[in-house]
């Protein structure tokens, strides 16, 4: 007997399943947003229609006169660098503290609870402290988005390489291996698929920690110029800059999965194409 779970759409059942609740969101959105017009004007709508949106969108990648440059433009080549910069540092502490942690144990011992403290810490609440340290330039956003994941990243990539099956770790030694070339030869290969599967997980926190210090700390970025526009009751700002907000994790969440992928195969097995149909 056929049971449900064995069922897997193929070709073009997967485009439609996947097409579907996307369509019914925008019908969904398209009747409330008729539904909530204020004496049926399109720009008083609480959910702006399309037309309004794409009039915003099209006056927001149009070069200001008084600046030269495009709004929305400016504003994610802003939000992007600081996300890119974070990333980059907190990756890369990430790696080094990770290798430490996960094969050296004093180390471990030392400097793991020290971490499990700053990773409990909501990062939200030390912007106070960082507009203090650095002002209100760029190093304050970036030094809340290198704490807030970090932290995090940190502590998964260290517990990948303390799980690395003693058998490995002895053999190395056997064949003359130094803890150095052991960390080389051993751990990084197998650390390098698993922190970018970490940089994966910690986006969404570090997309919310950069809006949120660009509301509060910054005159421009996607960040900033959501909160402008909210204090202008501008809702065909706002859901266009979402929506870009979404495409652009989106992206960098395919690009980093895809460049995993193609890197490292060997630790992406792929899926089985089917089980049987009853046992």
């Amino acid at each position: 007997m056929q049971r449900l779970m064995n069922l897997r759409p193929k070709g073009g059942a997967r485009l439609l399943l996947g097409l579907l609740p996307i369509l019914a969101v925008l019908l969904l959105y398209l009747g409330a947003s008729a539904a909530w017009r204020i004496d049926g004007d399109p720009k008083s709508a609480i959910l702006p229609p399309p037309t309004a949106m794409a009039g915003a969108l099209l006056s927001l990648t149009s070069a200001n006169p008084a600046t030269g440059h495009a709004a929305l433009l400016e504003d994610t080549a802003l939000s992007l660098g600081r996300l890119f910069a974070a990333l980059v540092i907190a990756t890369a502490a990430s790696l080094l503290m990770g290798l430490a942690l996960g094969l050296l144990p004093f180390k471990r011992v030392a400097w793991g609870p020290l971490l499990r403290v700053v990773a409990a810490i909501p990062p939200i609440a030390i912007l106070p402290v960082l507009c203090v340290a650095f002002g209100l330039g760029e190093g304050t956003k970036i030094a809340l988005l290198v704490l807030g994941v970090a932290p995090l990243m940190i502590r998964d990539l260290a517990a990948h390489i303390a799980a690395i099956p003693e058998e490995q770790l002895v053999k190395a030694q056997t064949l003359g291996a130094s803890t150095w070339q052991t960390a080389l030869r051993i751990a990084l290969p197998q650390a390098l698929p698993r922190l970018i599967a970490s940089v994966r997980a910690s986006l969404g926190l570090a997309w919310v920690l950069l809006i949120a210090t660009e509301a509060l700390a910054a005159d421009g970025g996607l960040g900033f110029r959501i909160f402008e526009a909210g204090r202008r009751m501008q809702m065909d700002v706002i859901i266009p800059y979402v929506a870009w907000i979404s495409l652009l994790a989106v992206a960098a969440d395919f690009i980093l999965a895809q460049g995993s992928r193609r890197a490292f195969g060997w630790a992406h097995p792929a899926p089985k194409i089917s089980r049987g149909a009853s046992r």
